[in-house]
């Protein structure tokens, strides 16, 4: 019953932005940390944002403030609004949605994932 559509990816230049959703269904959403991982092939899955049930946000390092997320519980959705693209930014981006602290355990639920390609 557990579903997470991703939606939102494409190809843009360097410098553009692109503004992901993942909605959510069968889950408790409001209770649920969620998070924005990013994948390229022969790479670890990469951990780019995490949401918490009370608003916290948790983002790794390296995005410099060019990405933030967002929750509405009230739609089951979590957007991940991507500014200043890089093509290093180019990647898989999945959510996914826990009880836990995404820095410690990993998602319980996934979504299909939506590609992100940056290139001029």
């Amino acid at each position: 019953q557990v579903q997470l559509v991703e939606s939102g990816g494409g190809t843009v230049q360097p410098g553009e932005s692109l503004n992901l959703s993942c909605t959510a269904s069968g889950i408790i959403f409001r209770v649920h940390v969620v998070g924005w991982y990013r994948q390229t092939p022969g790479k670890q899955r990469e951990l780019v944002a995490q949401i918490y049930n009370t608003g916290i946000t948790d983002y790794v390092d390296s995005l410099e403030g060019r990405f933030t997320i967002s929750r509405d519980d009230a739609k089951n959705t979590v957007w991940l609004q991507m500014n200043s693209l890089k093509a290093e930014d180019t990647a898989v981006y999945y959510c996914g949605g826990g009880l836990y602290t995404l820095r410690v355990r990993e998602a319980s639920y996934w979504g299909q994932g939506t590609q992100v390609t940056v290139s001029a």
